[in-house]
């Protein structure tokens, strides 16, 4: 059969390549100057866009979307082409992409630190960002599918299955995560409340674990380990049960982030069971890739990208042998809030994550520029930095998880809490906090050492050309199976029907979880005592989440002796019915606020948020300077609440008619009950600290956990 003469479209493969790099050095410095945040709190200045909770969204969102993101796309556009022995079904469609998902990115990078975020966490984006994400990830996948059936190569390689995973996964997950009633620009309210929505953002947030820096990267290890280490995948077999059991069963896994919280029982168990079972196929997959090696292990001890490759597998079975054990509820009761968690998913991120790309980009910089490395030393340097920075990031991190949750549960012998003061589990664990910013020193500049590696292989290369190859055209074959072919052989040549399978793969799991929260009401039993927040609490609420107060402070209590001792009665599922979005947290740098509501006078939460330091000398909480400078805007109450109204929170028209009135004069209440104090007196004399935005969020703060009393649910 006559051949067909075409060209691999290398140059979009160029651009995501440099875009990587670019945003790998951009997202990984932010995430070092937030580490630094922990020991040095105001080093940064008191300047509203560098406080921690406003660039530690942009740290993950960038790590995990522009760094990650990018380095996927890499892979996948170099690789489909070879796969399919088909360009890309448009090149327009290509630069699209490329330069959509940069905007998008840009766009993240200047609304974050401003402070526009729904707060729900990898999904902080507002509306409009939400809306462009998918329409670029359609744009992707139309790309994607169109090559899918242009191609020239009969049968989809297990590496094109992941990535056929990912896009339908994103896509149901980020749109019915984001599903959201906009108020005005950069400005909306999750249309899930409470329970609801935090079972939604779980099983979303889980699941982008899962689906966007999991499977994918599974699919660069599927090829990119076998071309680095001229092997074939040690099993086909093992690949097909490690696909569909992956994305069959890690759906499900989401609860396990909520257990103990007042999410109903028999969810949290269905996350567990999931999570357990999760450990069978990722151990499949990290068996595969490591046997793929099988034979080279000569290889691995001189090529410096078959070591990252080594690592991040490694990692890999490390991550997924942890999430299924933190997922049992003993362990989980321990390890939930603390930095064993960040520990954790850092050697996700860090060791499978970046080391599978960090080897995808030096094997993918010979091939570009046709041009052996730069230094294989430096390579090597970079890759022993890079192992030491992931030691000493999480290391130290697993060690402040076990310090915390054991001085968190220590009792005296008469029943009181050892560390009754929560500083002091903080404060112990600073020095842990400095080896972690040590450690993501060393991991920044081997990443560096990386770029200018390549850098220089670029100048010694040559210019980036389309690739000119031959391939037959694709013979055609009976839509049956046909003789010796197995039902998956089959399956492979039916894309279509593959991507519907896959589909419904992991659609199961979340309707299964998901819907009865939805539909069900006995599931979110409601508390009559329970009320919508006030004009000036909503106000409050809004900039408490634009400040990311939630990104260090939880809001849920679990039914724990040590934690009911420590905040107060334990949290009931009704508290949180008319919270759009939930608020619950997923760390405890900082105490637990949900029942800080007169605990304290408005006079202190006032001293508290100006400096940390007058009401808890030591405090690693930053000063929030800007919130006593900022007028408050009241433009948009109406708005919210209204917005609120049609979520089914059950302001009264009275209420919606007078809410500037109600706001203004729960202000003056605030500020009056300030006055009490002499030293506010004497520091403040005439200001109006009733139109600033600080009123607002003590408003907020002094209404959390005061609907209902101890041991009281009475239900309507």
């Amino acid at each position: 059969m006559e051949k067909e003469r075409f060209y691999y479209d290398n140059k979009i493969v160029k651009m995501f390549f440099i875009a990587t790099i670019v945003w790998g050095i951009v997202g990984m410095t932010v995430g070092l100057l937030v580490a630094f945040l922990f020991l040095f709190p105001n080093y940064l200045g008191d300047i509203s866009w560098l406080s921690f909770g406003r660039l530690r969204p942009l740290h993950t969102n960038a790590v995990i979307f522009a760094f990650v993101g990018n380095g996927f796309f890499v892979g996948m556009y170099y690789s489909m082409q070879r796969l399919l022995k088909a360009r890309m079904y448009s090149d327009f469609l290509s630069r699209l992409h490329f330069w959509g998902w940069q905007l998008i990115i840009v766009a993240a990078a200047i609304t974050l630190p401003l402070g526009y975020t729904s707060s729900k966490e990898y999904a902080e984006l507002e509306w409009p960002i939400d809306i462009a994400v998918v329409i670029i990830w359609v744009v992707m996948g139309i790309n994607m599918i169109g090559t899918l059936l242009k191609r020239r190569q009969r049968h989809i390689y297990v590496a094109i299955w992941f990535y056929i995973s990912t896009l339908v996964t994103i896509a149901l997950l980020y749109i019915f995560n984001n599903l959201e009633l906009p108020v005005y620009a950069f400005k909306s309210y999750s249309v899930y409340a409470g329970v609801q929505d935090a079972m939604v953002q779980w099983w979303y947030g889980h699941n982008a674990v899962a689906f966007f820096l999991t499977t994918p990267i599974l699919g660069l290890m599927y090829y990119f380990v076998p071309k680095a280490a001229n092997r074939p995948v040690y099993s086909y077999r093992l690949s097909i049960i490690h696909f569909w059991s992956l994305i069959f069963i890690y759906i499900w896994a989401g609860p396990h982030h909520l257990l103990y919280t007042a999410l109903p029982e028999w969810t949290q168990n269905l996350g567990t069971v999931f999570s357990i079972m999760l450990i069978f196929p990722s151990w499949g997959g990290m068996i595969n890739g490591l046997l793929t090696l099988r034979g080279a292990w000569d290889k691995v001890r001189e090529d410096p990208i078959l070591k990252f490759f080594v690592v991040a597998i490694t990692g890999y079975g490390m991550s997924t042998f942890e999430g299924p054990m933190l997922s049992f509820k003993n362990l989980n009761a321990i390890g939930h809030y603390t930095d064993w968690i960040v520990a954790h998913v850092h050697i996700g991120t860090l060791a499978w994550n970046g080391f599978i790309i960090a080897g995808m980009l030096y094997w993918l910089a010979k091939k570009l520029y046709k041009t052996e490395l730069y230094s294989t030393k430096l390579a090597n340097i970079h890759f022993w930095i890079g192992t030491l920075g992931i030691l000493f990031y999480s290391l130290p991190l697993y060690v402040a998880g076990f310090t915390q949750a054991s001085m968190w549960k220590q009792f005296n012998p008469d029943g009181t809490l050892v560390y009754g003061n929560f500083l002091e589990t903080v404060t112990q664990i600073l020095p842990m906090y400095a080896m972690r910013a040590f450690g993501g020193s060393l991991y920044l500049t081997g990443f560096i050492l990386l770029a200018y590696n390549i850098i220089q292989t670029a100048k010694a290369g040559s210019t980036v050309e389309d690739e000119l190859v031959e391939a037959a055209p694709l013979k055609k074959i009976p839509s049956r199976r046909v003789a010796g072919e197995t039902f998956h052989n089959w399956l492979e040549r039916k894309t279509i029907l593959f991507t519907v399978l896959a589909f419904i793969a992991v659609a199961i799991g979340g309707a299964i979880e998901i819907i009865p929260l939805i539909v069900v009401k006995s599931n979110i039993p409601t508390i009559s005592s329970v009320k919508p927040y006030t004009p000036l609490e909503l106000e409050g609420r809004d900039i408490y989440i634009r400040e990311g107060c939630n990104n260090c402070h939880s809001q849920m209590i679990r039914p724990f002796r040590s934690e009911v001792e420590r905040y107060g009665e334990y949290s009931k599922v009704g508290e949180f019915v008319y919270d759009h979005p939930f608020l619950w947290g997923s760390r405890r740098t900082g105490p637990d606020l949900h029942r800080i509501g007169g605990k304290y006078n408005d006079n202190w939460h006032f001293n508290h948020l100006f400096d940390p330091r007058l009401t808890s000398p030591g405090s690693i909480m930053p000063r929030y300077l800007w919130l006593l400078k900022n007028d408050l805007d009241i433009s948009h109450t109406a708005d919210k609440m209204n917005a609120m109204v049609k979520l089914g929170v059950p302001y009264t028209q009275l209420e919606l008619d007078q809410a500037e009135h109600l706001l203004k004069n729960q202000a003056a209440q605030v500020e009056q009950n300030l006055r009490q104090d002499p030293e506010f007196v004497k520091n403040y004399g005439d200001a109006n600290i009733k139109d600033k935005e600080i009123v607002a969020v003590i408003a907020y703060l002094q209404r959390l956990g005061t609907d209902i009393k101890a041991g009281k649910t009475a239900k309507k």
